[in-house]
């Protein structure tokens, strides 16, 4: 009886398990749809938002009489405000959050388009950017997309409140100006390639490793094949390359840098980047909206896609290859304060 009672017991709790399981998933995958959202352009007025947040502070901390005083003084201010004629100039405000694949850059072209169409060379466009860097292609083309707003003449500031480093300077140089927070990361004006290699493992294990290849460097370093003194010659070369091709485009839109001294693949703090001209001013974005409010138009643009199940189910992954790369930015971060 007592051995039928524990099989018994270890079978309920696989089952339990099991059920468990699966309600998991079907509630990540709810989520996940939940999340998902109608593809299109949302455009958000950012003075109105800025106001009715002061106007609810205002009413929790007011009496009653104040509170009606306000009310008044508000809807003479928007009377007035009505019969003005309505040509402020306008900044439209991009948010670029960067990952490893620069995976935002399909939403940032179509908000880049949109706001093409109707700016013109009076109006501004402020993008809030926080990017690491990653693949080079991925985050060329997001730069490319930037220059598109200075090949128009239209100015263009970037805000780095925590990072643009790497691929993420590569996209900020772009800017008619940079705006820093003072403990923002800048610069990483650099290549980096590195890649595990397998082969001891596998000739301990009797594995062979065929590799067949039509063209001198169609492959060079490898994950699995032994790596050669000229591979990796082949591949210093590759880089030396792309990192010319890196300086050559800061150059363009910051020629006054001294690449020499800013492009050996460090990064600097905000106020340290700013005296060797890889900003232009210390301020947060914060700052620099609330100035902005007061003597233009605010519209904050986003373009949303609607992304297949399947992809937001694995979306997950890159999440995790972002924090793990937020990660090591921090340990050097931390390495670096006095103990």
């Amino acid at each position: 009886m007592t051995e039928f009672l524990a099989e018994y017991g270890l079978f309920l709790l696989k089952m339990i398990t099991i059920v468990v399981g699966i309600v998991v998933v079907i509630g990540f995958a709810a989520s996940a749809g939940r999340k998902a959202q109608q593809e299109g352009l949302e455009v958000e007025n950012l003075n109105k938002k800025h106001q009715s947040v002061v106007d609810a502070l205002r009413a929790a901390i007011s009496s009653k009489g104040q509170r009606k005083l306000a009310a008044k003084a508000r809807k003479k201010k928007d009377k007035a405000s009505a019969k003005e004629d309505s040509s402020r100039a306008r900044s439209f405000v991009i948010n670029f959050k960067g990952d490893l694949k620069a995976s935002a850059v399909p939403s940032l072209r179509e908000e880049v388009s949109a706001i093409l169409d109707v700016a013109t060379q009076d109006d501004e466009v402020i993008v809030r950017l926080e990017n690491h860097g990653g693949v080079v292609h991925e985050h060329g083309l997001a730069a490319s997309q930037l220059a598109r707003i200075r090949d128009r003449n239209i100015p263009l500031t970037v805000c780095v409140d925590k990072v643009a480093a790497s691929g993420g300077y590569l996209m900020a140089c772009v800017a008619s100006r940079i705006v820093a927070a003072p403990f923002a990361i800048l610069g990483s004006i650099g290549v980096l390639a590195q890649i595990p290699n397998f082969n001891r493992m596998l000739d301990s294990h009797g594995v062979d490793f065929e590799q067949v290849t039509a063209g001198e460097h169609k492959r060079t370093v490898t994950m699995f094949g032994k790596n050669t003194d000229a591979d990796r010659a082949k591949l210093k070369e590759e880089l030396e390359d792309v990192h010319a091709l890196f300086k050559e485009a800061v150059a363009r839109y910051r020629p006054d840098l001294d690449l020499d001294k800013v492009a050996t693949g460090e990064h600097w703090y905000g106020t340290r980047a700013l005296e060797l001209g890889l900003a232009d001013e210390l301020q947060t974005s914060d700052e620099l909206l609330s100035v902005r409010a007061a003597e233009r138009d605010l519209y904050s643009v986003v373009y949303k896609i609607k992304q297949p199940l399947q992809k937001r189910l694995l979306g997950g992954i890159d999440g995790a290859l972002e924090k793990a790369d937020a990660a090591g930015w921090r340990r050097r971060f931390e390495s670096q304060l006095p103990r």
